[in-house]
């Protein structure tokens, strides 16, 4: 087991029941800073994108649209100015947030029918070996339903 010598040769399998309770609380506390730090690092993303701009460029197009002139939504509209100049990565992105697929209607319906064929395949087999059990004296007796 080649996986296991390198786990084997850091001395973990030597480790006392505390030491190992005090390298697993370190690691519980770097893991809580380091999801403090994303969940800061989200909010104030949030904060800038949320907040409202004057632009030149941008502000007369959103609000013609009826739309909040903030960074959020300059940014999308830069986005989609990118796509109609035929940048591709640009439409890819937008496709995807927007939730478009790039699945076929076709491939919607064969997966649908692969999903509901399994599914009845799963009914028909825990149905095959449902039992009723008994005991009698200690010896299980087993009617088929």
């Amino acid at each position: 087991m080649a996986g296991y010598e390198n786990i084997k040769d850091k001395g973990f399998d030597k480790r006392t029941t505390d030491e190992l309770r005090e390298i697993s609380k370190k690691g519980g506390v770097a893991s809580g800073k380091a999801r403090r730090k994303n969940a800061n690092f989200r909010r104030t993303l949030n904060i800038l994108l949320t907040t409202p701009i004057e632009s030149d460029e941008w502000t007369p197009v959103l609000e013609a649209l009826g739309i909040e002139s903030t960074l959020e939504s300059a940014v999308n509209m830069a986005m989609i100015k990118k796509a109609l100049e035929g940048n591709v990565k640009a439409y890819e992105a937008i496709a995807r947030y927007s939730g478009q697929s790039d699945q076929t209607e076709l491939f919607e319906q064969e997966q649908q029918a692969r999903t509901e064929h399994i599914r009845a395949s799963t009914d028909k087999v825990k149905k095959d070996t449902s039992t009723n059990r008994e005991f009698d004296d200690g010896v299980e007796i087993i009617n088929d339903v």
